[in-house]
């Protein structure tokens, strides 16, 4: 004989089950994740939760930080296209002829120069003998910025030098070398000493893929970028252009290594001073950027001596200060060559340029820890040197 439950079993109908209210609760999409955790045991939840926190720092580290300076200073000019930061010890006097460092303009933060306490390269000028340091603190281009080109930024170099005395050591990070290498051939007595670091001087020599991409790509395509951000080279365009260059690393990789190390403090405290600065990029004028592209990359002027700054044709052949040339092994932004073959146009004899070889990429040569601890403290004392 048949009972009325073992007929509904066998014709697929299922059998009524009683919940507690908490176990009714699960049934709820909302508390799935919950049923998930406590069906998986004590380490499934440890796995889970691993996730939500590296799921809450990925979204920290992309959007919700901000690059700040890491050493104490204070803004001695307040300028159109920057501020100049004095990290000065303040109260302390100083004979010594400045040194200013002119960061990057190229759609990253001035902090590069001053990263994070204990790896910053203001912090090691400063421990190695130089006291009077400043930075240039580029802002990012607002579109009444649009139109200012090569020249605006050159002049208010200038103003920076007069402020500070009419002579200075000046230190030229990637693309604010070959700026401060324009100020130096165009007021060469201003300039004590020059170091070049990773400087694409001259952009023809090497065979990099931002010089490929310079001569392959058309000037109408650049125009046309300059044209979708109204007249600015929108720094979120070049942030995607330098992740495209390295995609596994950039969209897959740093969330495998920020899960596997989310509960190491460290590690999480390197990657948002990183983050910081790489995931805020600042904005160019546009006019500046594509005089940038065609004038330096494609065309070369400044190494073949026909760039026009401040109504002078500039020779780098005028620049007789000692100079430094610093370039890493592996640099695949600014390559060696590129920084190297500066000697062949300088006026500086051969004597006074000392050229420096690095291993590791780029970013490795302002803010990385072994090039911080084993090459710029030579450099800091060579300028206290030859600047005496």
């Amino acid at each position: 004989m048949t009972t009325a439950s073992a007929t509904t079993a066998e014709h697929g109908t299922p059998p009524t089950r009683t919940h507690s209210p908490a176990q009714a609760h699960y049934s709820l999409p909302v508390f799935w994740p919950l049923e998930l955790m406590t069906a998986l045991g004590q380490e499934g939840f440890k796995t889970v939760m691993r996730g939500f926190d590296t799921a809450t720092e990925a979204l920290k580290l992309n959007v919700g930080l901000e690059a700040k300076f890491a050493t104490p200073n204070r803004i001695l000019l307040e300028l159109n296209t920057m501020r100049l930061r004095d990290f000065s010890v303040e109260g302390e006097t100083s004979t010594e002829i400045p040194t200013l460092i002119d960061a990057p303009f190229a759609g990253h933060p001035s902090t590069i120069a001053d990263y994070t306490k204990g790896q910053s390269l203001v912090e090691t000028m400063m421990a190695n003998g130089l006291r009077r340091v400043y930075v240039t603190d580029w802002r990012s281009a607002t579109l009444d910025m649009k139109d200012y080109n090569i020249d605006h930024y050159l002049a208010e170099l200038n103003v920076v030098v007069d402020e500070l005395g009419g002579q200075v050591n000046l230190v030229g990070l990637c693309q604010g070398g070959w700026m401060v290498a324009m100020y130096a051939a165009r007021y060469p007595a201003k300039v004590r000493s020059l170091v070049l670091a990773g400087s694409p001087i001259d952009t023809n020599a090497g065979h990099g893929p931002i010089r490929e991409m310079a001569h392959k790509m058309k000037m109408s395509d650049f125009q046309r970028l300059v044209r979708l951000g109204g007249g600015l080279m929108l720094g979120r365009f070049m942030l995607a252009a330098w992740k495209n260059m390295h995609p596994e690393q950039h969209y897959f990789r740093k969330y495998v290594d920020l899960f596997e190390n989310i509960n190491d403090p460290a590690y999480v405290h390197k990657e948002e001073a990183f983050e910081a600065w790489y995931e805020n990029p600042i904005n160019l004028p546009g006019r500046w950027y594509l005089q940038a592209v065609e004038q330096l990359f494609k065309e070369n002027r400044l190494a073949k001596g026909t760039f026009v700054g401040l109504g002078k044709r500039l020779s780098l052949g005028d620049i007789h200060c000692p100079v430094t040339l610093l370039a890493g092994e592996s640099d695949d932004i600014t390559t060696k060559e590129q920084v190297f073959d500066a000697d062949k146009y300088l006026g500086t004899p051969a004597s006074d340029i000392v050229k420096l070889l690095v291993p590791g990429g780029h970013i490795g040569l302002f803010m990385g820890s072994h090039t911080l601890r084993d090459t710029w403290p030579g450099i800091a004392q060579w300028i206290a040197r030859v600047s005496a």
